[in-house]
């Protein structure tokens, strides 16, 4: 697996040397060894390289990765460019054009996202070739939860976006009062339509940041085709 070589690492060091972390270690090793395993294991961490603690304004939860190939790349919704925009970003797009009238884009690479701020955080962050949930339960979930809860300790203005049950579990974790928290359904095509649509996330979050005196996030993902 990759390294984290900025200020995550004192923030995360102390889950290296747990048993859990151990075992995550030579399960994840021994997948990579074995078989197809996404994302490209020098991408598992792109969420942290991207996005340093110190820099993260807002938070997006997803699952764990997609499972296709030249899909994931360690942010969670996104896509490798040249990759088929997958539905539920597809409806992400649909709700920023509706809420800021951002334009639809021809890719689905969120990477300008992570280096405004916006973590990007899978809560697995590996998956076998073509088999959804595949990595859960190993590890994984216990390393992105002392992830966020070292987002939770800073002492900032700071928005998460939990769309869907899964994401929305972890709140009882993020207790910082100087925090927002918001919560929808996940934009999937099964339950877009029963809240995701019309929630207004991305322009309450760019309020919120305002008025902490944070600059916003430029939501706009730039055409790479045209």
């Amino acid at each position: 697996m990759g390294a984290i070589a900025n200020d995550w690492l004192p923030a995360v060091q102390a889950e290296f040397g747990k048993p859990y972390y151990r075992e995550l270690y030579k399960f994840a090793t021994r997948e990579y060894a074995n078989g197809t395993v996404y994302p490209p294991a020098q991408d598992i961490f792109n969420a942290l390289h991207l996005t340093p603690l110190s820099k993260v304004k807002a938070v997006i939860l997803g699952q764990d990765p997609y499972h296709g190939e030249h899909q994931a790349h360690g942010l969670c919704f996104s896509v490798q460019p040249g990759t088929q925009i997958p539905p539920s970003l597809v409806n992400i797009y649909k709700e920023l054009h509706d809420d800021l009238g951002c334009r639809i884009p021809d890719n689905g690479c969120l990477t300008s996202w992570a280096e405004q701020g916006v973590l990007l955080l899978n809560t697995v962050l590996t998956v076998r070739a073509h088999q959804a949930n595949s990595h859960r339960n190993h590890g994984w979930e216990q390393f992105t939860d002392a992830i966020l809860q070292a987002v939770n300790a800073q002492d900032r203005p700071i928005v998460y976006m939990l769309w869907g049950s899964p994401a929305q579990s972890k709140a009882p974790m993020l207790t910082n009062p100087g925090h927002l928290i918001l919560r929808a359904p996940h934009p999937s095509p099964l339950s877009a339509y029963r809240g995701f649509f019309g929630c207004r996330h991305f322009s309450q979050c760019n309020r919120f940041l305002r008025d902490h005196g944070v600059d916003p996030i430029d939501w706009q993902i730039r055409n790479i085709y045209s």
